[in-house]
């Protein structure tokens, strides 16, 4: 009889980490941050530090990075009908377009159906509905650019296991962020700085640009005993013609195509055809990878460390074996790795 785990339950994928390995702010230089660096054929783990990813990226290959822009989406509002405040995060606009969101609202009895939020004298929101897991439907109403208003009074929405005041918000943004629209930072690109940037394209190392405006959906927890009854948030991404020709020719050319982050990994293997290429191309994604997936289009993956049992640490597990990502993990914890969205950073290869 076999001893090995059940790959399709949540609990194969926990580990134990002590709380105080989440690190709670960033590091003080985006490329000084940890880089634990596992070999997927073998196992092996080395210990270095991120600004040396120059030395494991070589000419011809295509460095894939998400270059969405994380929102202020943090708000606070009152109710009218209501004492004291009530907290809104918005999640992502409604696939209509327009003014609706979907939103996380706490607390929740604050917020019912027709009920009016004020957030400031230029921005309001009428609750029209409830969708999944309590999941508030909005309609926004505002004076003036809905953006500016959003970044005038809006906060970073911070995962709820940072507790410490971010004091510079571009910290909770890559360099080449862009286009507006994400709920959560990326967040293994946080660790690449316009320098080191630079370096890796005068290595001869491509950069292609994708967009996935991260919902929290990503991070959401994978509640079923059986991870095959877990089911993924809509997000929205896309690939342009420029990105879909680098990637072709760079496999064509024999180069790997590195991923930063699950979030360009999702995106490629959502948009990929079946024989890994590319073309122009927009869509809502909800693909959930886990051990079993066949890559279609990803080599190698640059990514932080995720929480346990967490859909993310099941992506990185169909990549590199359950087994060698979970030793690599304990090994990370031995040796005081920093967890998660602020913390160090691990390349698979």
């Amino acid at each position: 009889m076999s001893n090995s785990p059940d790959l399709m339950l949540r609990s194969s994928y926990y580990y134990d980490l002590p709380q105080q390995l989440i690190a709670q702010t960033p590091a003080e230089k985006r490329d000084m941050s940890r880089l634990l660096v596992l070999d997927r054929k073998t196992g092996e783990v080395t210990h270095r530090h991120f600004h040396d990813i120059t030395d494991y990226l070589r000419a011809g290959d295509c460095l894939v990075i998400n270059d969405t822009k994380v929102i202020p989406s943090r708000l606070f509002a009152k109710n009218p009908d209501h004492a004291g405040e009530v907290e809104v995060v918005l999640l992502s606009r409604s696939k209509d377009g327009g003014d609706r969101w979907e939103c996380l609202v706490r607390p929740g009895k604050k917020a019912v159906v027709g009920d009016r939020l004020v957030f400031s004298d230029e921005l309001s929101a009428t609750v029209v509905g409830i969708g999944d897991e309590g999941v508030r439907i909005m309609d926004f109403g505002y004076s003036g650019n809905f953006m500016e208003i959003l970044d005038r009074i809006g906060m970073m929405p911070l995962p709820p296991y940072i507790t410490e005041k971010l004091d510079d918000k571009n910290r909770y943004q890559t360099v080449y962020a862009k286009y507006e629209g994400s709920a959560a930072a990326p967040t293994a690109g946080l660790h690449f700085t316009p320098e080191l940037l630079k370096t890796l394209e005068k290595n001869g190392v491509i950069i292609a640009r994708v967009c996935l405006h991260v919902g929290l959906g990503t991070f959401r927890p994978v509640k079923a005993a059986e991870i095959t009854e877990h089911h993924m948030h809509s997000e929205f991404c896309m690939i342009s013609r420029e990105t879909a020709d680098i990637i072709n020719e760079t496999k064509r050319a024999g180069g790997r195509i590195v991923c930063v982050g699950t979030t360009s990994c999702r995106t490629l293997e959502s948009l990929a055809d079946e024989n890994g290429y590319f073309h122009e191309a927009s869509a809502w994604t909800d693909i959930f990878i886990y051990p079993g997936y066949k890559f279609k289009a990803m080599d190698a993956l640059i990514t932080n460390f995720h929480l346990p049992e967490s859909t993310l640490v099941m992506l990185v597990s169909a990549f590199a074996d359950r087994e060698k990502i979970l030793n690599a993990y304990n090994i990370a914890v031995q040796e005081r790795y920093r967890f998660f969205s602020f913390g160090d950073a691990m390349l698979i290869s």
